[in-house]
């Protein structure tokens, strides 16, 4: 009676992750990506290694940032993650780990990427490790590869892209079960320094894309208000942004018709005073 309880709730579990768009192995995890809707391929913030590690190269100080995520909805999918981030003659590099779930269902991925600029392009190239784990099923893993790069096209508009496990590596030799890749391209239009505009289609070769959009305004030089929304599934964000000195606090919530409210709280802390970057 045990064993098929935890086959149940793991079939389950997994239809649920899936329908709220949680596919597996997704890294972007920081308060302002989810307040923006997550339309943040275009972001080159102290985030970037879990989120396009192209923007990883316009990185100019030494960071570490942690997040969490609550799903008060769905018992057992909460999310938390670390990121370190390090600049060095050539570039910039970083490490990370991100852990979903709970003991009955987990999914670890740890994270290591180097991205470089030149000119008005920067490009990155980031390697993962994925352990998944469920009770009754025997631990599986895999390596694989992501890309991105953000192009600057003006002051005012950048464009992003990235591609996720590229080589789509095997999780099981008895079948043909692969880690999904993902292609994820954005557009971010600033008309002022106060206000920036992102969108975002994120396709995998399974699901229908999912149309991304999101609004960040500077209130005031240390604080930011961000919206956001997504299109099939549907999902409408909310998030709050402070920066002082040396740390960034933000915090956003996502709503869902399948599983209710969500939350995420990030913090970053700079060793080195830097300017926050918002393209």
């Amino acid at each position: 009676m045990n064993t098929l309880r935890i086959h149940l709730s793991f079939i389950l579990f997994q239809a649920v992750v899936l329908l709220s768009n949680g596919q597996s192995s997704n890294t972007v995890i920081n308060a302002r990506s989810l307040g923006l809707g997550n339309a943040s391929s275009t972001l080159s913030d102290d985030w970037s290694l879990l989120n396009n590690v192209g923007g990883l190269g316009k990185v100019k100080g030494t960071s570490v940032a942690v997040a969490y995520e609550a799903r008060p909805g769905l018992v057992g999918a909460n999310r938390m993650a670390a990121a370190f981030s390090i600049p060095t003659r050539i570039g910039t590099g970083g490490v990370g780990v991100v852990r979903f779930g709970d003991d009955l269902y987990s999914e670890q991925i740890v994270s290591s990427g180097f991205s470089n600029t030149i000119g008005n392009t920067s490009l990155g190239l980031k390697v993962n490790y994925i352990q998944y784990r469920a009770i009754g099923f025997e631990t599986r893993s895999a390596v694989s590869f992501n890309f991105g790069g953000i192009t600057e096209l003006s002051s005012k508009v950048s464009i992003g892209a990235y591609i996720t496990n590229i080589n789509q590596p095997r999780l099981s030799t008895v079948n043909a079960e692969k880690v999904p890749a993902q292609l994820v391209v954005g557009v971010s239009f600033k008309p002022t320094e106060s206000v920036l505009i992102a969108t975002e289609i994120d396709k995998d070769l399974t699901n229908d894309p999912v149309i991304k959009a999101g609004l960040e305004y500077k209130i005031h030089r240390k604080v930011f208000a961000r919206s956001g929304f997504n299109l099939k599934p549907e999902a409408f964000f909310l998030g709050m942004g402070f920066v002082n000195s040396n740390l960034k606090i933000d915090y956003a919530l996502q709503y869902t018709q399948l599983l209710n409210y969500s939350f995420q709280a990030s913090i970053v802390y700079s060793f080195k005073k830097s300017k926050r970057k918002d393209e």
